[in-house]
């Protein structure tokens, strides 16, 4: 039997094994035993991120504890609630020994399951063998938390012991426990009434605190020493069982948790989840591994909904990220509904509501609040509260009120929904006026960033870590900066306004834009370019000179559509060479940079949502190999994450026949533009653009030998459906509408 021949055999098998998708390439050697082996080997090694961590979460309250249960005070683990850590510690013990663990893990986003045994441990009636015991927990958050706690006795005897909690809080704000440097301020109180444990915090007019109550209990519980305490008594092959109930107190709101009692059930949030399933865009492909990767990005966009209420109207927007960035943050959720438009595009009305609620409208230094500007992050935690920190919201960031405005005229050339678009009106109008008035504060036709806040971010693109933007030497560069992809996304922007003024019969409006548009692209092109390395600057300095640091930022500058035709080649080109490609993906900054470090925060690691936006820009100026080959490397990389996970970023090491992807250390996972990164590179891979109000969608598929052949249902453009199946045929892609419900053009 020819090896080709018998990879086809196995390819079912080895797909389910979550074997490498390249069967094809294997040995020429008719021997059965040792092709088999050869195709075994190509089974990636699952990289962990944050390894011995389990976090689950359900909307805005969250838990982050060791693989055992554990909570410790000392590293950033607890349950929190609008970014306070309620619980800063939990040990659970029998007879004041620590049990065994046997397994955990998530068993869906916002519950867990700890499975343990006990060591051989002293009793009253003698020593208890290991082994004897099964103790389960399981952890269900929901607004407050449920802990279901069941012991099996599996000795020949009756078994007696203490069952101790040991559980601690204080109060911590986020920020703090984030960065490991937790300053107590106001006073906690702890009282012990009727068999319930209540902690409360105050610091002025902050307000928090955690009610512990046991339910359902098989012996009574008591309370001593910081520890709540149970006599258990357990017969041979019976159980004991109780439930302890978390309640969270967040400035008179009182957060109950859902009294489950280890009995199947949904949260609210996950109700929502599975409904958001239900409506977005189907994926099947016999590339197992990639529709897994689809299924997944689902899942974990559906569990960062944050839910949005526009005047009794329910919309839901992406948070930006767990654990850290369960909060409305404008950029991210801004990129992410970008992404998901052709998976779900409501996710993207929720963000613009949201986002127009909160639009600046004055000036406020301490926020780097101006008049028409989209917020950057918006917190609920003490120090925020107490006006320590700006984040109330916080405006610090120069591309989201930019990116504002192109993600209304995608959605709309989506939805097509008139309503939509003139309820935005107003905001976009401010918008516009921020780019003239605010974002050009210098007037030299550029936007440029500088924080007026002491507590503000020193750089205020996505690239927003205090060390990111540097020269070719390596040295740092002082703001005010005038970021290159800042200007395409500006440019962007007027052009997709101009269509919005169109939509509304405003037709000087529109050719003022364009107009604007064109000096800019004119101008960028002679400022920014730089003709010895053929690729774009980073962007200018406060002495308005170039940048010339090689980075991944004129990738975006494809996307926005202000490169000319015959500039495009040679970015490509840059984009690829060894010091910016690693194999995985583009690098943040070139390694021939002094500052390059693969595995800093931004500069040389791999972003998979800046990979995403690139290879959408290399698609739309025609280089469809050169953004699959992104997409390959991305989805690569996916298959040494777990269950094919994006995370937020990785090391920009270089991919060889023996390595594997290297995790970032405190990468959010799931992340909403590490998720969408997914949807977005298949969705540049079909070339898929919609004109709802025409009612026309426009595909231009390219797919790579990796993806033989792919399917969506339940595409939505307007009030339109539409099934459509893609396959190659040789080196050619071919396209067929299978079903369509309502009216819709197709054509490529």
């Amino acid at each position: 039997m020819r090896a080709e021949k018998l990879a086809r055999a196995f390819r079912p098998a080895l797909q389910i094994l979550n074997c490498s998708t390249y069967f094809y390439t294997t040995p020429k050697s008719g021997d059965r035993t040792y092709c088999l082996l050869y195709l075994l080997h190509s089974m990636p090694t699952k990289v962990t991120i944050n390894s011995g961590l389990i976090t689950i979460n359900d909307g805005s309250s969250f838990l982050v504890t060791a693989s055992d249960g554990s909570v410790d005070d000392n590293q950033p683990q607890g349950f929190f609630v609008r970014d306070t850590r309620l619980i800063s510690y939990y040990e659970i013990s029998l007879n004041r020994y620590k049990l065994l663990l046997l397994a955990s893990s998530n068993i869906s986003h916002h519950s867990a399951l700890y499975q343990f045994t006990n060591p051989q441990l002293a009793t009253i009636n003698g020593d208890l063998p290991s082994g004897s015991l099964l103790v389960t927990i399981r952890r269900d958050i929901v607004g407050g938390m449920h802990e279901d706690i069941d012991i099996t006795n599996h000795h020949s005897q009756p078994v007696e012991f203490q069952l101790m909690l040991a559980i601690r809080s204080d109060f911590a704000d986020i920020f703090e426990v984030k960065a490991k440097n937790i300053l107590t301020r106001g006073e906690t109180a702890t009282t012990w009434k009727d068999g319930i444990l209540s902690t409360e915090y105050r610091n002025g007019p902050f307000l928090r605190g955690i009610v512990t109550e046991a339910i359902c209990a098989s012996s009574k519980v008591s309370y001593a020493n910081g520890r709540l305490m149970f006599d258990v008594a357990i017969a041979p092959g019976k159980t004991w069982h109780t439930c302890i109930n978390f309640t969270a107190l967040a400035n008179g709101n009182v957060l109950k948790p859902q009294d489950t009692c280890a009995v199947s059930h949904n949260t609210i949030a996950a109700q929502v989840r599975d409904e958001f399933l239900l409506n977005a865009t189907k994926l099947r492909s016999s590339n197992a591994e990639i529709t897994a990767y689809y299924q997944q990005a689902l899942i974990d966009l559906g569990a960062l909904r944050i839910e949005v209420d526009d005047n009794g109207h329910k919309f839901w927007m992406p948070a930006a990220g767990i654990p850290w960035f369960v909060a409305v943050f404008g950029r991210d959720s801004i990129i992410a509904s970008l992404q998901t438009m052709a998976v779900y595009h409501e996710f993207a009305r929720g963000t613009l509501v949201r986002l127009a609620q909160l639009q600046a409208a004055e000036l406020d230094d301490w926020h780097d609040a101006e008049p028409g500007k989209m917020l950057h992050e918006l917190r609920r935690d003490e120090l925020t509260k107490l006006q320590q920190l700006p984040y109330n919201p916080y405006y610090g960031t120069i591309d989201t009120t930019i990116l504002w405005i192109v993600t209304l005229a995608e959605t709309y050339s989506w939805n097509a929904d008139i309503n939509m678009l003139n309820e935005c009106l107003a905001p976009l109008e401010k918008a516009l006026q921020w780019i003239d008035k605010y974002g050009d504060f210098d007037g030299d036709g550029f936007v440029e960033y500088l924080t007026r806040s002491k507590q503000g971010l020193r750089n205020q693109g996505w690239k927003d870590s205090g060390d990111s933007m540097v020269y070719p030497n390596g040295q740092l560069v002082e703001p005010p900066i005038a970021l290159c992809e800042v200007q395409g996304y500006v440019y962007d922007a007027w052009q997709k306004a101009a269509l919005i003024y169109e939509v509304w019969g405003e037709q000087e409006q529109a050719n003022n834009l364009r107009q604007k548009a064109e000096k800019l692209y004119q101008q960028f092109n002679d400022r920014f370019w730089m003709e010895d390395e053929g690729f774009y600057c980073l962007g200018l300095d406060n002495n308005k000179q170039q940048i010339q640091s090689i980075t991944s930022n004129p990738g975006h500058l494809l996307w926005s559509g202000i490169v000319p035709q015959e500039r495009a080649q040679k970015l490509l080109e840059r984009l690829f060479q060894k010091d910016m490609w690693c194999g995985w993906g583009v690098r943040t900054l070139s390694a021939q940079n002094p500052a390059y470090n693969p595995i800093s925060y931004q500069r040389g690691s791999v972003w998979p949502h800046d990979n995403s936006i690139i290879a959408s820009g290399l698609k739309r100026y025609g280089y469809h190999d050169a953004a699959n080959r992104i997409a390959e490397g991305i989805f690569a990389a996916a298959s040494y994450f777990q269950a094919g996970r994006m995370p937020e970023l990785f090391g920009g090491i270089e991919r060889q026949d023996n390595n594997f992807p290297v995790p970032y250390p405190d990468a959010n996972i799931p992340q909403a533009w590490a998720a969408g990164s997914i949807f977005l590179l298949l969705r540049t891979i079909l070339g898929l653009e919609a004109n709802a109000q025409a009612r026309k969608l426009k595909v231009k598929p390219s797919l790579p030998e990796w993806l033989p052949d792919l399917e969506l249902t339940n595409l939505a453009v307007g009030d339109a459906k539409v099934a459509l199946r893609f396959w190659r045929e040789k080196q050619q892609t071919r396209w067929e509408v299978t079903h369509l419900e309502g009216e819709l053009q197709v054509y490529d």
